[in-house]
């Protein structure tokens, strides 16, 4: 299975943000929506602030892969459901990258957020 290189995990966490297309049914992909991403151990994360009704969450699970971009890194990947055992690093990770930014951070820290947290897996 292929993994994250060092420099790709690197540049993803220190960007701010990443944009996210989706894959729909019939191969092509979906505008691409911005959204926070933050690195946990060798993994990348998002959630959706909407939870699991998110509309760009919605359109993940569908077919479970696209393609992101961030850091200058663009690849295609396959959206997983986080274990919930990885939560607590994931919040650890949005407090660290993000708590700048007080107050919005909050929405991605909520138990909805937490539930529609996916792992990213280049392939």
């Amino acid at each position: 299975m292929p993994t994250w290189t060092m420099d790709e995990l690197k540049r993803i966490a220190e960007a701010t943000e990443l944009d996210l297309e989706s894959e729909r049914s019939d191969g092509s992909l979906r505008e691409p929506v911005t959204m926070w991403v933050v690195r946990a151990g060798d993994g990348v994360y998002v959630r959706s602030v909407k939870g699991r009704s998110g509309p760009w969450f919605r359109g993940a699970q569908a077919q479970r892969q696209g393609r992101i971009s961030s850091g200058g890194v663009r690849k295609d990947v396959t959206f997983t459901d986080a274990d919930p055992a990885d939560w607590p690093s994931v919040d650890a990770a949005y407090h660290a990258k993000y708590d700048a930014y007080r107050g919005i951070v909050d929405r991605v820290l909520t138990e909805q957020a937490r539930e529609s947290t996916l792992k990213l897996l280049p392939h």
